[in-house]
């Protein structure tokens, strides 16, 4: 899966667990908030002033680097 900017945060964070952290890196601390099942990345980052394209990047980043691990 690669992660887009209108995937629901919630959705992201189920699946992918470890990127919580990018997403508070990037100050998006809403990730446990019930907000986060119906907001998309988009809609959360254009919220708080976040660079949304910077935030996608960094997220697929950190899935892309557990896809290679063994």
């Amino acid at each position: 899966m690669t992660i887009t900017k209108d995937i629901k945060i919630e959705e992201v964070v189920s699946q992918y667990p470890e990127t919580m952290m990018v997403f508070m890196k990037h100050g998006l601390h809403c990730v446990g908030c019930h907000v986060s099942a119906f907001e998309s990345i988009e809609d959360g980052a254009m919220a708080h002033g976040i660079n949304v394209d910077a935030l996608v990047d960094d997220l697929n980043k950190v899935i892309s680097s557990r896809k290679t691990k063994p």
